[in-house]
């Protein structure tokens, strides 16, 4: 009896030590070198981007119906997003169904650190968030990486039988996915072959939007407000000249889940984005994320595809997010839980 007391006090003091060092985690500093790099490699030419994945996709993989594809934060750490892609895979019991894919958008220090080839690209430390261009080998943006992932998905001699995909990220990995969802060239070939796409952007720190409409007025010293990739101007190279309007109007039409923590309210939060840019849209992730979605609402009065779930009893944490019933309904495409609260227009 002593013994099983003991071993479930072990238990909840790590849980608790678990939880304690995920949201150090989320509020550390970026600006160095990754512990670990992923164990997985696609090439791109003549370039490479480490990856973590659950099937060898060299093979045909006929079971496969859906894949998820989960995008680390500003910390680069992708073997943790890894662990929260296969908990929530877990819990969703959709194993033998799914593939998970975690690339991984390495920093030049990370190139110094791990001593990795010259093939290995690698970024200024967030410029990939925005589809910037890597530093090295070739300046490739971050969004061609999702294009080339993508297009080997939709590859129907590999995936006969793939019916959706799913792009998510928290935090600095929602803002990636948030921006390639406005701008991301793979949809149309994925949809060519029947093959629905979803992205769910989770407590992302800042948003894109379509004109210089904000909610909160800007100072006189904010002049770049309207900056890529707050807004388009200096937008990258990836951006083709298709005009904002046509991008705003693909935008809407996609299938968008803004989900949403009701605790990530910290105005100081470490890892918020404190620009000016940024504070135009929201003091905090939840309010930001709100407003962007009103935004888009009364500029689309009808507008279907998107929606807000927010997540309650849950501030910054991607573990949390992704591993709660809301998190496992967006990414997996079961029923929106009742509890959590849900606004479609």
């Amino acid at each position: 009896m002593y013994l099983g007391y003991a071993l479930k006090l072990a238990g909840i003091f790590l849980s608790i030590y678990a939880a304690d060092a995920l949201a150090v985690d989320e509020a550390a500093s970026n600006k160095h070198a990754v512990a670990v790099i992923a164990d997985s490699q696609f090439k791109l030419g003549n370039a490479t981007i480490p990856m973590y994945i659950s099937h060898d996709w060299a093979l045909a993989q006929p079971e496969i119906t859906q894949a998820v594809l989960m995008f680390h934060g500003r910390l680069r750490n992708a073997d943790v997003y890894w662990r929260t892609a296969k908990n929530a895979l877990a819990v969703a019991k959709q194993s033998p169904h799914s593939i998970l894919i975690v690339p991984q958008f390495l920093a030049d220090a990370d190139i110094q650190k791990h001593a990795l080839s010259e093939d290995f690209l690698h970024w200024q430390w967030e410029a990939w968030m925005g589809g910037e261009p890597a530093n090295g080998p070739l300046a490739i943006s971050s969004f061609e990486v999702i294009d080339a992932l993508l297009n080997r998905l939709a590859d129907r001699q590999r995936f006969p039988n793939m019916r959706s995909v799913v792009l998510a990220g928290h935090s600095g990995g929602a803002q990636i996915v948030q921006r390639y969802a406005v701008v991301g060239k793979a949809e149309a070939l994925l949809k060519s072959h029947a093959i629905s796409v979803r992205y769910v952007v989770a407590n992302s720190s800042s948003y894109l939007y379509f004109n210089e409409t904000r909610p909160f007025a800007k100072s006189a010293s904010c002049e770049k407000f309207n900056q890529w990739k707050y807004g388009w101007e200096a937008a990258p190279d990836y951006v083709d000249s298709k005009s904002r309007a046509n991008y705003e109007t693909q935008y809407t039409q996609r299938d968008v889940v803004y989900l949403l923590g009701e605790l990530d309210t910290n105005p100081q939060h470490p890892a918020l984005d404190k620009s000016c840019s940024a504070e135009l849209q929201g003091a905090f992730r939840l309010e930001r994320g709100l407003h962007y979605f009103n935004y888009l609402q009364q500029r689309h009065p009808t507008m279907t595809q998107q929606r807000i779930v927010r997540v309650p009893g849950i501030a910054h944490d991607g573990d949390a997010m992704f591993e709660s019933a809301a998190g496992i309904s967006a990414l997996f495409e079961t029923a929106t839980p009742k509890h959590e609260q849900s606004s479609r227009k």
